[in-house]
């Protein structure tokens, strides 16, 4: 989705949101630091930011973003995504929801799905066919 996006737009900003409910598997300063080695090698200006509270659109609003790149991969996402384009829409209107849906290869991979998988018999193999070489490294060394 991010190689995508930077095709995309003129500038990308990849955002690393904080959701109290839900904790990391791995620390936000790692997430961070995988997200900008991931980055790094994308094409155009790309750059990673962290939100730590508030609400994205208003985010996007202060950095003078147009529009806000989400991804979908099934209906259940898209029910979730739709719902939540309307109301940043209410909040901001002048900021755009665009919706990409990723390759049918990647469309089935949640970051649960993946969290899941650690512990199991050859664990480490089923990981590695879902994320980035440095994220499956991260994980595998937690």
């Amino acid at each position: 989705m991010m190689q995508r996006g930077a095709g995309l737009f003129d500038e990308l900003v990849v955002v690393l949101a904080v959701n109290p409910d839900k904790p990391g598997f791995l620390p936000l300063e790692q997430r961070s630091r995988l997200l900008r080695e991931l980055v790094a090698e994308l094409p155009g200006v790309v750059r990673v930011e962290v939100v730590q509270q508030g609400f994205l659109v208003d985010f996007a609003l202060r950095i003078g973003a147009a529009y806000l790149l989400r991804g979908i991969r099934n209906t259940i996402d898209f029910e979730y995504e739709k719902a939540m384009a309307r109301m940043n829409g209410r909040m901001q209107p002048e900021i755009q929801t665009v919706f990409l849906m990723p390759p049918s290869e990647l469309e089935e991979i949640s970051s649960s799905m993946v969290r899941g998988f650690v512990g199991l018999p050859d664990w480490e193999r089923w990981v590695q066919a879902c994320v980035p070489p440095c994220v499956a490294r991260a994980i595998a060394d937690r």
